[in-house]
């Protein structure tokens, strides 16, 4: 038994204007966590992040708060690139599911992906 599931993908080649779309960020983090039978617990908050002229060169970030744990996702337009996280305690996560979602939802050309059990020694019972 473990705790939860943590899916980390890295899209690359991804499409400009979706990468920007500030509306597109927001539409995700409202639709996904239902599409995976999870619960909403905060509104989605999407941010414009500005960039440090070194290897960032700005983007939006959004994060929406689950009752399972956390959705969120960081991207960078001018380097048509996406980091995303989808963490749950819930077992089970649809790994190929989300991946393709995401592949379409920025016309991703290619990703890389990993895949973590968390909390392989989670207690079966409570301790205190």
């Amino acid at each position: 038994m473990h705790f939860g599931e943590h899916l980390t993908i890295d899209g690359y080649g991804g499409n400009k204007k979706l990468l920007d779309n500030k509306n597109l960020l927001l539409k995700i983090l409202n639709n996904l966590p239902s599409l995976l039978g999870m619960k909403i617990l905060l509104e989605p908050q999407v941010v414009y992040a500005s960039g440090n002229n070194k290897k960032d060169p700005g983007g939006w970030t959004g994060f929406v708060i689950i009752a399972e744990s956390h959705i969120s996702i960081h991207t960078f337009p001018l380097r048509g690139f996406v980091s995303i996280d989808v963490y749950s305690c819930r077992n089970g996560l649809d790994t190929d599911f989300l991946i393709k979602y995401f592949k379409e939802k920025f016309d991703l050309k290619d990703t890389e992906t990993n895949f973590i059990k968390r909390g392989t020694r989670y207690p079966g019972k409570n301790l205190y």
